[in-house]
């Protein structure tokens, strides 16, 4: 099956986990608050092998891209980032609906709009967990609450194609399926080893968990009659809390090494 341009493959996660402005918001955006010193965030960088001077100029660049707010000595998450952070949240305790077989349909208004807004528009629907069925006509099974975007015309459907075969050529839920079962072994091998060796073991076990998170922001979270069973969306999560507690308690000490 073609993979669907919804899902993120964990080989596009990996292949540009190492920048910069990867490995700072990433590490951010698994704090509450989500702020850290400069220092700090140079001296993580160099755990990557990421020198000095390419950690300030990332910072400089985040800070006048909007990401990131110099408060003091600290650097907290602000923006596009921030909205980031409170979407990873609410990913791992998602709050679906019980579904009747209703989709919740989008269609996209006003062709005259500049590129941006409809770029716009289009990031909008997909951080909504929408796919693009039609040009400018997305949907997804009616069993999320959605903030509807004003510059759509939102309408109820039953769809005439078969609601499976729908759902795995808009979301590819077995792709996914498949991606988590292989993270959670790699959480579970993460939070074992920072557990015997938590310094030599945090950087792996970052990259691990930063991939865990972000495919579980790409959960389409769809109705269980519409993914393989069983589903291992709930065991992903799981294990990223667990990991999450074990890598922060690390990544603690590691700091007030300096």
């Amino acid at each position: 099956m073609m993979q669907s341009s919804n899902v993120l493959s964990l080989e596009s996660v990996e292949e540009r986990a190492l920048s910069a402005r990867s490995v700072m918001a990433s590490l951010l955006l698994g704090r509450r608050p989500a702020r850290a010193s400069a220092r700090d965030l140079v001296r993580w960088c160099d755990l990557f092998g990421i020198s000095a001077g390419t950690a300030r100029v990332a910072l400089h660049r985040m800070t006048a891209a909007g990401e990131l707010r110099r408060t003091g000595s600290a650097y907290e998450l602000v923006g596009g980032l921030a909205r980031r952070q409170r979407e990873q949240e609410a990913s791992l305790t998602p709050h679906r609906r019980r579904w009747n077989g209703t989709w919740r349909m989008a269609v996209v208004v006003g062709d005259a709009r500049p590129a941006a807004v409809r770029a716009d528009v289009r990031a909008t629907l997909v951080r909504a967990r929408f796919a693009e069925w039609r040009e400018g006509v997305w949907i997804r099974p009616a069993n999320l609450d959605t903030d509807e975007d004003p510059r759509c015309a939102w309408l109820d459907a039953r769809p005439d194609d078969d609601p499976i075969e729908l759902a795995a050529q808009l979301f590819a839920p077995d792709e996914w399926s498949d991606t988590a079962v292989s993270l959670v072994a790699r959480l579970e091998t993460a939070t074992r080893d920072l557990r015997l060796d938590s310094w030599s073991a945090i950087a792996p076990a970052f990259l691990s968990g930063a991939a865990a998170l972000r495919h579980i922001r790409a959960d389409a979270q769809l109705p269980n009659a519409l993914v393989p069973q069983p589903w291992p969306g709930p065991l992903l999560r799981a294990r990223y809390v667990s990991y999450q507690r074990q890598f922060e308690a690390a990544a603690r000490t590691w700091f007030r090494s300096a």
